[in-house]
This record gives structure tokens, C-alpha cells and sequence, in this order.
């Protein structure tokens, strides 16, 4: 059922003329989950990534791999690696959560930590929420963005410092695009969630939360390396964001995030995933195609030329100006 779905809502166009097959009569090999693209996206999103640091030199691929996977097996210590969302977020988290929570509880929650609200309040005032009016109190934003839309934006504000803010060398240089592929992945798998029968909050969250791995693998090399660049190998790409996807589940568990959470980001892009891990490898891809886009990536243009749909509904919403 859950692949049917998928199918028909990002399934291809129709052909002029040309009924569209239902899911009774079309023959079992016409339906497509999710075809091969033209460009290795993940692949070609590392490429994006690397080539942004200045250099000299290679990093030890093995020692890398074997300091990523340590890491793996103590989450506390990969944890230690990135700044802990404030203190009021975890519990936030869980209360954003409770369809039932009233929105003069969900205020008075935010109100805790004075600075989420001051980042909420510039945030909801930006050009991406385009407010008729400027909004000067957490009710105001509740007011204009809805109990769900509410709860989104405080995840990424509480997000944000974990990717963006960061010491070493490495991180910091690919801390922004990490970050724009982030929120973007967020939208992205929030907007595919509906169908599939996942949570759109939990798909944000997923979304979010699936990079901070990759930031810890750039502070190891910053650690391991220190002036040398990210090993370029096709092997050493796929086994440094196989490890990464891995840290980011165990340090959400780590960090009390839902269970499904951890769970879509370990199984996103497997065969018969969940619909919460379907949702986070549709939001991915298309994020990552984005970004590789914008800066004019060899094969990014005829790939996102290829969409349609869904996927083509989505991928047009992260155009949209964030600044």
C-alpha cells in the first residue's frame, strides 16, 4: 500500500491522450518507487562539500573511518562534538509533540529560554514567512504561522546552533551549505510526510537532525588531520556518510529525540523502509539536488529537469528565499 502511494504521488506524468493507470490495472513493473537518478547525489553532494576546503595534503582515510566508528560505539562522546541544543529544547521537543497541548502552554514554554524567543521572533519576521505585519510576541507567531508551523520553526531555530556554529576548520567551512541542506531537507520531508503516513513533525526533526553526524565527521578530520583535506575516493565518500547517518541516530537517541526519529535517519534509502525514513530520503535527495543546482554541479540540471509530480511540487518550494 505504502509503495503504491508512493508511486502515484511521485510517480511520472501521464502522457497526453493517456488515462492514468490505476493501481489495479498497472502492470506491477510500471510502478516506480524511486528510479535511478542521472547524478550520484550523495556522491556529488561530498564532492560539493570537499571541494570548499582549502588545503594541503590528505587525510588518513582509515584512521578517519576508525575514529568515526569509536565514536559510533560511545554517542556520548561523538555528542561532545557539537553544542547541545538549549536546555529547554529536549524538553520542548516532547511537548511539541502533544497534539493537545493548548497554545497558551506552548507559549509559556518557549518563554523559558529568552533567547529561543528572540530568535523565533526574528525568524518569523524574516523574508521567508513574509509577515503582513511584524510580529513581537510568541503569540503573534503562533497567530500567523499555526500550532504546526510553530512548532517546525522552533526546531530549526534550536537546530541552527548545532551545525552552524562551529570551531574547526573544516566545519566551519562547510557549515553553511550542511546547514542550508538541512532546513531544506526539514521542508522537504516535512512536505512528503502527509502521504506516506508518516508525521510531518517527526520528518522535520529527521531532516534536522541527520547532518549533525556529518558535523562531527568534519571536527574529527579538523582533530586527526589537521591542515589536510577530506580524502577524495568514491569509498571513502559512501563510508564517511554511511558512519555519519549512523552517529546522527545514535546521538539523537542519545539526546531523548522520538525513537522513530533515530530510526528513519539509520533506515532512510533502504528497500521497504517506514514511511517516516521514505519521507526523510525523498527530502535529502531533493535538498542535496537543490544545493547542487544553485552552484551549477555537472549533471544536477538534467536530473532536476527529470522531476515531476510531487518530487517537482517540493523541489520548487526550496527555491524559496530563507534569508
Amino acid at each position: 500500500m505504502i509503495k503504491n502511494w508512493l508511486a502515484r504521488w511521485f510517480g511520472g506524468s501521464t502522457r497526453p491522450g493517456q488515462a492514468a493507470p490505476t493501481a489495479q490495472t498497472a502492470p506491477a513493473q510500471e510502478i516506480v518507487v524511486n528510479p535511478p537518478p542521472a547524478l550520484d547525489i550523495d556522491l556529488a553532494f561530498y564532492r560539493l562539500l570537499a571541494g570548499a576546503t582549502a588545503h594541503a595534503g590528505d587525510a588518513p582515510e582509515q584512521l578517519i573511518l576508525d575514529e568515526l566508528a569509536r565514536l559510533a560505539r560511545d554517542p556520548g562522546a561523538a555528542a561532545d562534538l557539537v553544542p547541545r541544543v538549549p536546555s529547554v529544547v529536549p524538553q520542548l521537543l516532547r511537548s511539541l509533540r502533544d497534539e493537545n497541548m493548548s497554545a497558551a502552554d506552548l507559549a509559556r514554554q518557549v518563554a523559558q529560554d529568552v533567547t529561543l524567543v528572540a530568535e523565533v521572533i526574528r525568524e518569523v519576521n524574516s523574508p521567508y514567512y513574509r509577515p503582513t505585519a511584524p510580529v513581537r510576541t510568541i503569540e503573534g507567531a503562533l497567530m500567523l504561522l499555526g500550532q504546526n508551523g510553530l512548532r517546525m520553526l522552533l526546531a530549526r531555530v534550536a537546530f541552527r546552533p548545532l551545525i552552524s556554529t562551529q570551531g574547526g576548520r573544516l566545519a566551519r567551512q562547510v557549515a553553511p551549505q550542511v546547514w542550508s541542506q538541512s532546513e531544506k531537507c526539514a521542508l522537504a520531508a516535512s512536505s512528503a510526510a502527509p502521504v506516506l503516513g508518516a508525521d510531518p513533525f517527526e520528518a522535520c526533526l529527521a531532516g534536522l537532525m541527520q547532518n549533525v553526524g556529518l558535523i562531527v565527521a568534519f571536527r574529527l578530520v579538523d582533530q586527526v588531520s589537521g591542515a589536510a583535506a577530506l580524502p577524495q575516493s568514491d569509498a571513502f565518500a559512501a563510508a564517511l556518510q554511511d558512519s555519519a547517518r549512523t552517529l546522527s541516530a545514535r546521538i539523537a537517541t542519545q539526546w531523548e529525540f522520538p525513537p522513530p526519529v533515530a530510526k528513519a535517519i539509520l533506515e532512510a534509502g533502504r528497500p521497504d523502509a517506514p514511511p517516516l525514513a521514505q519521507a526523510l530520503h525523498e527530502g535529502d535527495r531533493l535538498a542535496k539536488l537543490r544545493l547542487l543546482l544553485d552552484v551549477g554541479a555537472a549533471g544536477a540540471q538534467g536530473t532536476a529537469a527529470a522531476l515531476d509530480g510531487a518530487r517537482r511540487r517540493i523541489f520548487d518550494k526550496l527555491c524559496r528565499d530563507e534569508e
